[in-house]
């Protein structure tokens, strides 16, 4: 099917374009952009009042597919993706078994081109199963698709092993995206160690367990030339040293979940030991939240990532120190970006979109994030004005754990594309 999507406000940051457009859609990819376009022989898609953008990438999302199907599948996850604006999203490589050899890889690139309404880019492991001793089989994994390696929720301890892997990924131009965590810091904590981890009487993780990790990273990316990607980083000194990296010339890039800029460790004492204001980075304070804010808002972050973690009930229905780390994002991130961000003045559009497509498309080298002519029809049309209200049992994710349950937002992804195909139609 042909598009036109008639009359709406095209914000594509790599094209630096906020203009009032048609865009024209032949064959699953940008054929015009312009005002007036003679819709021919496409259907016409009224999006006046609306934004049109660039598909949104997701660059952290946990499918749990290949081992873990009962918390989430190609289906399952696509469709929560698709509903919540991405048209692509980067998966990280904790599967069972994980994602550290190419035939794993191949299996969930097959899996993904048979069953995903969206566009799925694997991520390997750093070493192999994440156990942090020897590297994986980068190089093949690299020929049939991954887009950066990470050892995800486990932490590279080992300095020499970082180092190796910020070297050997320099022939690909490869990002190492790391979970920033000093184990012996924060082993046995379950929330951020403050005042309310004090009160609550539960055991908390300082935030010198990330900031130690990502001040040794950065150092080895500096000494290596290598890419250090830091993962939902959420404290003040870590947006302080990633800053002061990127000053340097360091090729350092860093996210932000929206769960980390949205909520505090307060959320735990407040939802009475709700296991699903549990995750890892923990919530932190009130100081950290607002230093996130002022990294996004300076171009310090380079992308908003959802951090989908899909637990069943079963898991997240234990006493809070039992229940496994995470909650699902794909289907709120957008929203709470738009209304947290946006609508409360921290950043216009321009900068939002890009945090979405221009950002992580430039960290993981992918060939999406833009309307150029030409480009593949990954597109994202967002209502401004939309007031959403959360409600997890309408999720298309597998699994409910998330805290938003009942919180409106202002604005939401209500018509999403991939490849020219309409995967997802809010709009009524």
């Amino acid at each position: 099917m042909n598009w036109l999507l008639r009359g709406g406000r095209v914000v594509d940051p790599a094209s630096k374009l906020d203009a009032v457009q048609d865009v024209l859609v032949k064959d699953g990819k940008i054929a015009r952009l312009g005002v007036g376009i003679p819709a021919d022989n496409a259907k016409v898609l009224d999006v006046s009042g609306k934004v049109v953008a660039p598909g949104f990438i997701d660059m952290h999302v946990h499918l749990r597919e290949p081992g873990r199907e009962d918390e989430e599948t190609m289906e399952t996850g696509s469709a929560a993706a698709a509903a919540g604006g991405f048209t692509s999203i980067a998966v990280m490589p904790n599967t069972d078994p994980w994602n550290d050899s190419q035939s794993i890889t191949e299996y969930i690139v097959s899996q993904a081109k048979a069953r995903s309404t969206v566009n799925v880019f694997p991520i390997g492991c750093i070493s192999k199963q994440g156990k942090g001793e020897e590297l994986a089989e980068i190089g093949d994994m690299v020929k049939s698709g991954i887009v950066a390696v990470s050892d995800d929720g486990h932490p590279v301890s080992s300095s020499h092993l970082m180092r190796m892997a910020l070297e050997y990924t320099r022939i690909f131009d490869l990002p190492v995206i790391d979970h920033c965590e000093e184990r012996s810091l924060s082993h046995g904590g379950v929330m951020h160690e403050g005042y309310h981890s004090t009160v609550l009487g539960l055991r908390g993780v300082p935030s010198a367990a990330e900031e130690i990790m990502v001040a040794r990273d950065l150092i080895l990316a500096e000494m290596t030339g290598g890419r250090i990607h830091i993962a939902h980083l959420s404290t003040k000194k870590s947006m302080e040293l990633v800053r002061e990296a990127k000053a340097k010339g360091i090729r350092a890039t860093c996210e932000v979940t929206p769960h980390h800029f949205a909520l505090t460790d307060a959320a735990v004492a407040d939802s009475g030991y709700d296991t699903n204001t549990k995750m890892n980075p923990p919530l932190r304070e009130e100081e950290d939240r607002l230093a996130l804010l002022s990294g996004i808002g300076d171009g310090t972050v380079d992308a908003i990532a959802s951090d989908h973690a899909p637990h069943t009930p079963i898991e997240k229905e234990l006493e809070f120190d039992q229940a496994p780390f995470g909650i699902l994002g794909l289907e709120t991130s957008v929203a709470l970006s738009l209304d947290r961000l946006f609508h409360a003045g921290r950043v216009d559009l321009t900068r939002l979109v890009s945090l979405y497509t221009t950002g992580p498309a430039r960290v993981l080298n992918l060939p999406r994030g833009t309307l150029a002519i030409g480009s593949m029809a990954d597109i994202t049309v967002l209502d401004l004005n939309r007031v959403m209200e959360v409600s997890v049992s309408a999720f298309r994710s597998k699994c409910r754990n998330a805290p938003y349950q009942g919180w409106k937002l202002k604005g939401a992804p209500i018509l999403t594309l991939v490849g020219g195909r309409i995967v997802f139609d809010g709009r009524s």
